[in-house]
């Protein structure tokens, strides 16, 4: 799916406040999301990435603040409208015993579907579009438990492109995965928004990796953005310090030009 430029939805946050219940995790942060591109949200553990993320999928409601999708509030309009503009994907989904690839890709029409309506032929050509594009086709009916953790992970992203939403937002797609399989989900997820058009809005623990594959980095600390802009001009020895208090040397990519962060050693200790 070709999205068209009038459906590159604006997606912003504005003066967000979010707690469970407790202490606040999200304090009086502002975001805006660039439309069709690649956003990586970064940040050492406990700092409001995950649960930023939730509220800009509409998963947990601001304490103060608005989320904006195209103007409009996302927590006033209706939960299946939502879904058929943001797809998330969480961290560490399960899915069904014994469910088949095809059938849980399936669900990701549910935001499609209406009361009496039958499964339609557009409906079977998102699904069949999704399984193919994601490259499961010779996995479509095989159980999901019992492919690789990567496969496994294309599956739920293919049920999301069957949502055909403008907007994807993905926690932490790459844990548990090793670096291979890291690769074909972040390539996968570049050529989906360089050649559909889609924003993807990503939480990812490896700076270096959200360097090379997002076009904006949100930088974040105690629940604020640090710094927020192209990665170039967020990664530095500077942010790196204030954001994960650690002393680092950053130079250019000799692959893809990006901003590179080598960790340095504490002061004082010694490596072999």
């Amino acid at each position: 799916m070709q999205l068209e430029p009038e459906l590159f939805l604006p997606l912003v946050g504005v003066d967000l406040t979010i707690s469970y219940s407790g202490p606040k995790i999200v304090n009086d942060l502002s975001i805006d999301i660039p439309a069709g591109e690649i956003t990586a949200i970064v940040g050492p553990n406990g700092c409001g990435k995950s649960t930023l993320l939730k509220a800009l999928g509409r998963i947990l409601t601001p304490d103060s603040g608005r989320v904006l999708l195209n103007g409009e509030d996302l927590h006033l309009r209706r939960t299946k409208a939502i879904a058929r503009e943001v797809g998330l994907l969480p961290q560490n989904p399960q899915s069904p015993e014994a469910v088949i690839v095809s059938d849980l890709v399936r669900r990701g029409r549910y935001p499609h579907q209406r009361l009496f309506s039958q499964w339609s032929k557009s409906d079977e050509e998102a699904v069949k579009k999704a399984i193919d594009t994601t490259g499961l086709t010779e996995a479509s009916d095989r159980p999901v438990n019992e492919l690789s953790g990567g496969q496994r992970q294309r599956v739920w992203i293919a049920m999301i492109l069957a949502q055909e939403t403008p907007i994807m937002l993905l926690d932490e797609p790459t844990t548990h995965l090793d670096l291979a399989h890291q690769i074909e989900i972040l390539e996968l997820l570049k050529s989906l928004s360089e050649e559909q058009g889609r924003t993807v809005i990503m939480v990812l623990h490896d700076l270096n990796l959200a360097a090379r594959y997002a076009s904006n980095l949100i930088a974040m600390r105690n629940g604020e953005i640090k710094v927020s802009g192209p990665p170039e001009d967020v990664v530095s020895a500077g942010t790196i310090r204030d954001v994960f208090g650690l002393e680092s040397l950053v130079i250019k990519d000799p692959v893809t030009g990006s901003p590179l962060c080598i960790p340095l050693p504490p002061s004082g200790s010694s490596t072999l």
